[in-house]
């Protein structure tokens, strides 16, 4: 996740059930790398409210975390199963991926709701709002055809592209493409989806797990164990 001023956040999940010592890293737009929050049980999603304060989940425990600018955390909402994705909308709802099937959706006031249910994910929902409004999700499967959903306002499932191998981060542009950390026609690296729905490989790489654009029109890139910059000259979409 990057936040307004172009710093970079990344969590070090690592194997369920055990703790690293660092659980998320702050990055700074010049590659500057300093720890920032620890303690968070296996911390995967991360996304930021439209107050522009960060959150993250915690995959073996089901909590989601909000954290404060000093790095320290606070439980949000708990009894998220294996809470993976996450997203704010411009309301200020929170949408919580438990990879066993189900997207939650918690008001601002905190009412936790069954927002949409999809197949269960091998790995971990990612997601995206779109330019539309709809909800974004990716989440791979034991398929080699696997989808990228898109979730209405009123919880309505429906694919927007089929085709994908192992589909996992996901970011929109300022013109509405899409980006999908997967692989097409056997090649990995980074889709892009047009508009019209056409992909094409946008970048060539392994082991791209998530995405995020900066402000200074970059697209950073993550590895299970990396981070990388890509200059791409694109401006991506306004979260708020």
């Amino acid at each position: 996740a990057v936040s307004r001023s172009g710093m970079i956040y990344a969590t070090i999940s690592g194997q369920r059930g055990k703790q690293t010592p660092i659980s998320i890293v702050r990055v700074s737009p010049a590659g500057r790398g300093t720890p920032f929050v620890s303690g968070i049980l296996n911390a995967t999603g991360l996304a930021f409210n439209p107050d522009g304060e960060l959150f993250v989940t915690s995959r073996a425990e089901g909590n989601v975390y909000r954290i404060d600018a000093s790095g320290e955390p606070t439980l949000y909402v708990e009894g998220m199963g294996v809470a993976t994705g996450l997203a704010f909308d411009p309301d200020g709802s929170l949408y919580v991926g438990d990879r066993q099937g189900t997207i939650f959706k918690i008001s601002p006031g905190r009412q936790i709701f069954v927002f949409a249910t999809l197949e269960p994910s091998i790995a971990a929902y990612h997601f995206a709002h779109g330019p539309d409004g709809y909800l974004y999700v990716a989440g791979p499967t034991t398929s080699s055809f696997d989808c990228v959903y898109r979730v209405s306002q009123k919880g309505e499932v429906e694919v927007y592209y089929r085709g994908l191998g192992r589909p996992q981060g996901l970011a929109f542009d300022d013109e509405g493409r899409l980006y999908v950390a997967a692989s097409l026609a056997g090649r990995k690296g980074v889709v892009r989806i047009g508009t019209n729905r056409e992909a094409e490989l946008f970048a060539s790489g392994p082991g791209i797990v998530g995405l995020a654009f900066t402000p200074s029109r970059s697209l950073v890139l993550a590895t299970t164990n990396a981070l990388y910059r890509a200059d791409v000259g694109i401006k991506g979409r306004p979260l708020y």
